[in-house]
């Protein structure tokens, strides 16, 4: 390119050059810098700054440092670049160099809310306030565009109070929609849904505002967090009335709504509604299957999936597998885990800690082993699905010396998770003393406040190793309330060691609790019966339909060929069930023919 001597040619030059072409590019920043226009031409600097940006920030970067004569137009380019980059601090590092070397260049309205966003993004509300202060001094705190800024900059940084603070000094004629999400969001940030909800209800309420899909999927998102249905259904009403076409996102939100709400059939209503579905509406879907517990039509749904073309991603596999685990079908999941590796999704940590899972609940626990020591990097979620898949396989020396190896060859810090799964192991494993080690460990080493569900583990480790008064006196001296689920710990662990007279009292205990709990009458029954107490064996079975108490039906599940058979007691709805009991029949009298002979 022969260099040019008149101003007069860069506009064409520039506008003829193509972002794509690099090598173009470079000749153009080339000449620009052998003849002075980008130090000086605060104009031409902007337009080449602009075309540079599709490339590497560095090389932003490098042409930003030759302009001399800056103006707010190439700072907002650079600005725009690095807050929304992976370092958003360079945002803020960049503004404060330009503030010291050009004193002339200061913010404008497009500036601010890009440096807030900064702010917000690296939690730096200090900084933000010193911005804040600013906008008074240049006249621009009245912006609609800065106040919306200020609010997601509070809201980011958990600063509610003073997010609510701006948000009431904008005038009600100028507040948008996204002055409103702004606080709906920043109140879900801190996990605020009530107020999220509160703050939803009055925007409807002032009118200033139509609510877009980012309000509604806001809105959704906190009912599915507090579980209200009503308002849920009632968001769902006014999203239909309004005339908003149920997409992917809204859709999405709505399923995840209903799912959360324990409305499976509403969800699923939702679902065959949405006309282009992507993998985002296949995964609320099947994630509200497994969230429900119902992993059969979780494996079924994503089946479906596949035969409508739908490439999985990594999330998705990873909640299948955990339906897989959860349900039994191991077949299934043995199957995903090489779908994984033909598909060539990648196997990140959570697919890689759902497969351990997996395996762990399928008994298949060496194969669990086997991901876990193939695995470059492991969380405290890795480390804590392996301790307890071998402690629910009965392994509970291995499991502790893992969790030996956690603590002392790796970086990862055991949670109250990490810490049931070693209690269990103790239970397990009989271990009593060091169960109590570890117990006091939570709080005295790890500044762990242990939960009801730790002090449970306890009991279950007292109760399996028959120091039942032990147990009983340990629930008694408890910081916190026990719930039915300790008590019934140890009702089950009178019933093993047949302790007829503690079992009375925690029965009482849990019908205190729970008056309607049917577990709890079976169990003491049995007591009865094995103490030959057939009087009140009689007396408890015949007052249980009295006081309400059903005994809910048992349920199983087996996978044959691939498939998650679901059985219930004097169930008759499997499309096999003649034939199923006609099976049945003829095994009862194979038995009782040996009985006789």
């Amino acid at each position: 390119m022969r260099l040019l001597a008149r101003k007069s040619q860069w506009p064409t030059v520039l506008q003829n050059c193509k972002a794509e072409n690099r090598k173009q590019l470079n000749e153009i920043v080339s000449h620009a810098i052998v003849s002075g226009v980008l130090a000086h031409d605060s104009f031409i600097s902007s337009k080449i700054l602009l075309l540079s940006l599709p490339y590497a920030l560095e090389f932003s970067r490098a042409i930003f440092s030759q302009i001399q004569n800056l103006n707010v137009f190439a700072c907002n380019f650079m600005f725009k670049a690095y807050t929304n980059s992976p370092t958003p601090l360079e945002t803020l590092s960049l503004y404060n160099l330009v503030r010291r070397r050009f004193s002339h260049v200061l913010p404008d309205n497009y500036s601010f809310p890009l440096l807030f966003k900064a702010c917000g993004r690296v939690l730096l509300p200090q900084k933000g306030q010193e911005l804040h202060a600013l906008t008074f001094v240049l006249g621009l705190h009245g912006d609609v565009f800065v106040q919306n800024g200020l609010i997601s900059m509070y809201s980011a940084c958990g600063q509610l109070q003073s997010a609510r603070k701006v948000f009431d000094l904008v005038p009600v004629s100028v507040r948008d929609v996204v002055s409103w999400n702004s606080v709906v969001t920043g109140c879900l940030q801190s996990h605020r849904n009530g107020d999220a909800l509160q703050v939803f209800v009055k925007m409807l309420a002032d009118g200033s505002a139509r609510p877009d899909a980012v309000t509604l999927v806001n809105a959704l998102t906190a009912c599915a967090r507090m579980g209200s249905l009503d308002v849920g259904k009632k968001i769902h009403g006014l999203l239909l009335k309004s005339g908003f076409s149920l997409d992917v996102f809204l859709g999405s939100s709505l399923i995840d709504m209903y799912a959360k709400c324990g409305r499976m059939d509403d969800a699923r209503k939702v679902f065959d509604g949405i006309g282009n579905r992507n993998v985002v509406s296949w995964t609320s879907m099947i994630a509200g299957y497994a969230q429900s517990h119902s992993f059969k039509d979780a494996i079924e749904l994503f089946r479906e999936m596949q035969l409508d073309g739908v490439e999985a991603d990594a999330a998705m596999v990873a909640c299948v597998i955990a339906a897989c685990g959860n349900s039994g079908a191991l077949d299934h999941g043995r199957w995903l885990h090489t779908y994984c590796r033909r598909s060539g999704i990648y196997m990140n940590l959570s697919v890689e800690n759902a497969l351990i899972n997996m395996y762990s609940k399928c008994g298949e626990i060496e194969k669990a082993l086997e991901i876990f020591h193939d695995m470059s990097i492991r969380d405290v979620v890795t480390w804590t699905t392996m301790i307890t898949g071998l402690a629910m396989n009965g392994d509970s020396v291995t499991a502790l010396q893992l969790f030996l190896q956690m603590e002392v060859a790796s970086d990862v810090r055991p949670n109250e998770v990490t810490f049931l799964g070693v209690l269990s192991a103790c239970s397990h494993g009989g271990f009593v003393d060091k169960g109590f080690g570890y117990f006091r460990a939570m709080s005295e080493i790890y500044n762990l406040t242990p939960r009801v569900e730790h002090y449970g583990c306890v009991v279950d480790l007292l109760g399996r190793a028959n120091l039942l008064n032990e147990a009983e006196r340990f629930i008694r001296a408890m910081p916190i309330q026990p719930d039915v689920i300790i008590w019934r710990s140890l009702l089950f662990a009178c019933r093993t060691f047949e302790n007829l007279e503690l079992a009375e009292f925690v029965a009482r205990k849990i019908e205190e609790l729970e008056p309607r709990n049917c577990e709890s009458s079976v169990l003491l029954s049995h007591l009865y019966a094995s103490a030959s107490r057939w009087c009140d064996v009689n007396k408890m079975r015949k007052g249980m339909p009295l006081q309400g108490i059903q005994k809910k039906p048992g349920c199983s599940l087996i996978e044959v060929d691939g498939l998650v058979h679901e059985f219930t007691v004097a169930d008759s709805s499997h499309c096999q069930s003649d034939s199923i009991y006609e099976t049945l029949r003829g095994i009862n009298k194979v038995i009782k023919s040996k009985r006789i002979s």
